[in-house]
């Protein structure tokens, strides 16, 4: 069984009937011939914050306007953002994956996933999309959201992967040992009337020994690292043109908020 397929039920925090289970791709691996493209002719609304943003600002932000896409009073959003320095606890999070509690603030959000950490130099995008109006197939869009970072990742040749038995995008690490991988991008998202919150975070320059205050997602065989650990420094205004440009390529146009 797939990880997608284990996870699901805490991923999109919604019940999972068979009707919904019916509406998935096979293989989340596998997107070519499928599509996350909008039927509809609206952008999506493309927001950038640039300082840090409290994260029950973000919360209340991100319910508010999922509302209003599924009552059609709102456009798709997609915004980018930092956190300062916190944890956040997914629906299957393990609370002994929690080492230092009193590092940093936790907070318990709705989003799939386990413990991770957020802060300056990791760039957050929150996805706000209305399914109805691309793909009722929750493993697509999951599978499309992991190849976006993939895309951005390969323009600043780094080889970023997917893994069938964890969710996230992956870097080889040879220099550390046969088999070690790191992750670079995690991904943790929601469904409320088939419109998604939460989304993705890419590590660009976050300080890493923040992440030894939680086992991130629950994997303690492999690390995190980031495009400066990894060699490649690059400003954050660089980062969001790549996430734009190869946004619009799967999921369609988009226009400044």
């Amino acid at each position: 069984m797939s990880v997608v397929n284990r996870v699901l039920p805490h991923l999109v925090n919604e019940v999972l009937t068979k009707e919904l289970q019916s509406t998935m791709t096979t293989d989340r691996s596998t997107i070519a011939g499928h599509s996350m493209l909008s039927n509809h002719n609206e952008p999506v609304e493309w927001r950038i914050t640039d300082s840090l943003v409290p994260y029950p600002e973000a919360q209340s932000f991100m319910e508010e306007r999922i509302k209003q896409i599924a009552n059609g009073t709102a456009p798709e959003c997609v915004w980018l953002l930092e956190h300062p320095p916190l944890y956040t606890a997914g629906t299957s999070a393990n609370p002994a994956d929690l080492i230092a509690p009193d590092r940093f603030d936790v907070f318990e959000t709705g989003r799939g996933g386990e413990y991770t950490y957020h802060g300056p130099g990791q760039r957050i995008a929150y996805v706000m999309l209305d399914l109805k109006r691309r793909s009722q197939d929750v493993r697509l869009f999951v599978a499309t959201l992991e190849e976006w970072i993939i895309n951005t990742l390969e323009a600043h040749n780094i080889k970023g992967e997917r893994r069938e038995d964890r969710v996230g995008v992956w870097v080889e690490r040879p220099e550390k040992g046969q088999g070690i991988e790191d992750k670079i991008a995690a991904i943790g998202i929601r469904l409320r009337k088939w419109v998604t919150f939460h989304g993705i975070s890419l590590n660009v320059e976050p300080d890493l020994s923040h992440y030894s205050g939680i086992v991130p997602c629950g994997i303690e065989k492999h690390g995190v690292t980031s495009f400066v650990d990894l060699g490649y420094p690059i400003t954050m205004p660089e980062v969001d043109m790549t996430l734009r440009e190869e946004f619009e390529k799967l999921f369609g146009p988009t226009q400044q908020g």
